[in-house]
């Protein structure tokens, strides 16, 4: 795969010297949290300011996955990459990448991403830390959007694969919200139709744990599109999170 830089912030990354793998490999920086260790290597996120713009830098070592495709491993990232550009070819918000390349060594495979950072939104989990104080017309809009978001995701044929409250961003408008979905590492086709569906979404609810019943019809009937099928939607869901807790 070639190196990949974004037309949109190419100009940027060139005027501060930063527009090849190596600048930004080397660029010293301090890591947002803890790196992941793990899979033969390591992996690690950095916040990069450029003035009038932010990005998350990650940089990886040996972090690999295996695949049919790949099953001597591919760098993670590379993984994510082609989701992020899958994507946003098929109209599902998500962030975007200014940059993506791998280098092979021997002994080590490095590969980094860039994203845009998403400064202005939230993620849904710090809407549910405090979801009890939310006034009940931005509560239901939070859900609808939600609701939508994964019905536009499952409609493009598409499945996150770790649907968790932290990975749905949320930017209010005047009197709506807008999401978007990160970390796509496990994303994948939809193959399995609703099963699929019911495997993506179970993830969600599970972990939003201040929705009531309520809230779950609500994501339930954006998501749906009607309100014939909720009945047996959340019948299934409901099993799901049983077998999911039963054994964990």
């Amino acid at each position: 795969m070639n190196d990949f830089i974004a037309a949109e912030d190419r100009a940027l990354l060139e005027r501060h010297g930063l527009a090849d793998f190596e600048a930004l490999w080397a660029l010293q920086l301090e890591a947002v949290d803890e790196p992941n260790t793990g899979r033969g290597g390591w992996s690690s996120v950095y916040r990069l300011d450029l003035g009038e713009a932010a990005y998350y830098l990650k940089r990886q070592s040996n972090y690999l996955t295996r695949s049919p495709l790949h099953p001597f491993g591919e760098p993670t990232f590379a993984r994510e990459f082609r989701n992020i550009q899958r994507y946003h070819e098929r109209g599902i918000p998500v962030l975007r990448a200014a940059f993506f390349a791998e280098r092979r060594l021997p002994g080590e495979q490095r590969a980094i991403l860039l994203t845009r950072a998403l400064d202005g939104w939230q993620d849904l989990e710090h809407w549910l830390q405090r979801w009890d104080e939310i006034a009940a017309e931005r509560r239901a809009a939070i859900l609808r959007t939600c609701g939508q978001l994964a019905r536009r995701l499952h409609a493009a044929g598409q499945m996150h694969g770790c649907l968790y409250p932290k990975h749905i961003f949320l930017r209010e408008t005047d009197d709506n919200f807008q999401a978007c979905l990160i970390d796509l590492e496990k994303a994948r086709p939809l193959l399995f139709g609703r099963y699929d569906r019911v495997k993506d979404l179970e993830p969600l609810l599970r972990r939003a744990r201040g929705w009531d019943e309520t809230d779950v019809e609500r994501l339930l009937d954006a998501y749906l599109g009607d309100r014939d099928d909720l009945h047996n939607w959340s019948r299934r869901l409901l099993a799901r999170r049983r077998y999911k807790e039963a054994y964990r």
